[in-house]
């Protein structure tokens, strides 16, 4: 049986780790090195550093903050917000990143992914991956939740499908979540970084359906984000959602679980953890 990972993610907007509920009303969770340090000390698996406004900004990533980071973690290091070309690819791999994370600059161009892969290796190259459920009928209102979708419109499935979103959440691009991972992967994708965005902050559990259609779909790992509570709920996406590895951010940013905990757990149900 493959090691699963848990890996927590440093959502960074103006030098400061964010958190918010699908994607809006973001709060304060601390200092990036400072969390980086702890998570790896923690037994965090890997560490995830995601500038989420400097795609939307159009803007560079924060490339000092990154140097810092990284200076302060020993574990695999994956980062992603703003990253446009093989140029950015390789500033950021010289400031000590391991893995890059891209997702608007992949849509707009996917043979970036190609030639990053070319270039670095598959291994470096993380598709990331915004998702949401489509909305038919009267629950097409996109500032409507999943579970607000559901009440006032019957006719809405849950096995409709996932669209995805660029720009941190802010631009539907009428592209189906399945074919973009299958695409990606094709292109030389090693990993795919996959949010729901109905599910992100509620800690409700992972969208499973998403996950395992994601999983089943390419024949490299998935990480599961968006929407981990309890010890539970990353049991259910690393056997159910047939993820490679769970994310999460605010439920460790605010202690309501620690990773030690989460893994004990996972191990007491014969999931294969490094401890």
């Amino acid at each position: 049986m493959h090691t699963k990972r848990i890996i927590p993610c440093l959502d960074v907007k103006d030098g400061r780790v964010v958190k918010g509920i699908n994607f809006i009303d973001l709060v304060d969770a601390g200092d990036p090195v400072e969390c980086g340090k702890a998570y790896d000390k923690a037994g965090a698996d890997e560490l995830v550093f995601l500038d989420i406004t400097a795609s939307s900004d159009k803007r560079n990533i924060v490339a000092d903050m990154v140097r810092k980071v990284a200076e302060t973690v020993f574990i695999p290091f994956t980062v992603g917000g703003g990253i446009r070309s093989i140029e950015d690819f390789k500033t950021i791999l010289r400031e000590g990143a391991d893995k890059i994370a891209v997702n608007s600059a992949a849509i707009d161009n996917p043979t970036l992914i190609s030639e990053a892969a070319d270039k670095f290796g598959s291994q470096c190259v993380v598709l990331a991956i915004d998702a949401r459920r489509r909305r038919v009928g009267a629950a097409a209102d996109p500032n409507l939740s999943y579970a607000e979708s559901i009440k006032i419109n019957n006719e809405w499935k849950p096995s409709d499908g996932w669209t995805v979103y660029k720009n941190g959440g802010r631009v539907d691009m009428g592209i189906d979540a399945a074919e973009w991972a299958v695409k990606a992967a094709e292109l030389g994708a090693g990993e795919i970084l996959l949010t729901s965005m109905d599910s992100d902050g509620t800690k409700a559990g992972y969208d499973l359906e998403l996950t395992r259609t994601i999983a089943e779909a390419v024949d490299i790992p998935v990480i599961a984000s968006g929407g981990a509570g309890t010890n539970e709920h990353f049991y259910d996406a690393l056997t159910d959602g047939k993820a490679d590895a769970a994310l999460a951010a605010s439920l460790f940013h605010f202690k309501e679980l620690e990773i030690k905990e989460v893994k004990e757990y996972l191990r007491s149900r014969n999931v294969s953890v490094r401890l």
